[in-house]
């Protein structure tokens, strides 16, 4: 429009005005073509970069489930969620946090000023994991002297020397509470357990025990929980009644319920973006001192 307007501003003749147009189309056009030229440049960009985000393995939202934030929007700050997967980064450095699952056995060891030697170890059967980021806990359960103890970890607590899978497993359940209304053997496990390890690239089992319960009065109404641990509840009519309808069945195909209780997949793929280098390396050097065989200088016999 520009050039337009300063043609027929001057006097030029017809003949010279139209190729006067005709050179500014050409050169409009040309300068339109590397526009496209360079958009389609920019756009190969991102097609790299979803390439590299599926490189990214797919269970480490559940190996790495802490590196996730809170889905609650009042929670959400992305400069200080980035801070703190630097923290833990830096903290899984001095510290193996092993993969495990609600129902894997642990072994704990923590810095302790009152225990002999300032250290004390506990083992037990994971009944709960919550929360996200540095404020990741785990809460393991175990029989001693015929009492029930449970103790709540936090996970990147400097406090903690070890930690160590003794049973990688996984169970039917996303917690196991309901082990405080079970019998003692469900929830009892040796303190000097030898671990137990799974072959290379072996799927983590599953175990799909059923837990009887013990008679009433329980610390939480199990019937109202979609439990497929617990073996079936022998409960008075108007309990089952009461607990019907109190369910809620709809709630499974409420799409909107299940987008504000998790993180988008594009939300992940980001953030494991950002960490999966480093964690690919702290995963090799795991290996590696796996395989390493102990050197133990033999003894002399007379």
């Amino acid at each position: 429009m520009v050039v337009i307007s300063r043609i027929f501003s001057r006097d030029y003749g017809r003949l010279q005005a139209a190729k006067i147009i005709r050179y500014a189309v050409r050169g409009n056009s040309s300068t339109t073509t590397q526009d496209l030229v360079q958009e389609s440049q920019n756009n190969k960009i991102p097609e790299q970069n979803i390439e590299q985000k599926k490189a990214i393995p797919d269970r480490y939202r559940f190996i790495y489930p802490e590196f996730l934030p809170d889905p609650d929007p009042k929670y959400r700050n992305s400069l200080r969620e980035k801070l703190e997967r630097m923290d833990m980064i830096a903290r899984r450095t001095h510290v193996a946090i092993p993969e495990f699952y609600v129902g894997s056995i642990l072994a704990v060891t923590y810095s302790e000023p009152h225990a002999p030697g300032k250290v004390n170890k506990f083992v037990g059967i994971c009944i709960e994991r919550k929360r996200t980021g540095l404020r990741a806990t785990c809460v393991l359960r175990n029989m001693v002297n015929n009492q029930g103890i449970e103790v709540n970890y936090e996970l990147y607590d400097p406090a903690i020397q070890n930690i160590e899978c003794l049973r990688l497993e996984r169970r039917l359940d996303s917690h196991l509470r309901y082990l405080r209304d079970a019998p003692a053997e469900y929830s009892t496990f040796p303190f000097d357990m030898e671990p137990e390890y799974l072959p290379e690239g072996a799927p983590v089992p599953v175990n799909k025990i059923k837990v009887q319960l013990n008679p009433r009065p329980w610390l939480e109404k199990w019937e109202r929980q979609e439990l497929k641990g617990i073996t079936e509840l022998q409960l008075p009519e108007r309990r089952i009644m009461k607990a019907k309808a109190a369910a809620t069945p709809w709630e499974k195909y409420d799409l909107m319920k299940k987008y504000r209780e998790t993180i988008p997949e594009e939300d992940q793929n980001e953030i494991f973006s950002e960490v999966y280098t480093k964690l690919h390396k702290i995963e090799i050097t795991k290996r590696r001192q796996k395989h390493k065989r102990t050197f133990e200088r033999p003894q002399k016999t007379e």
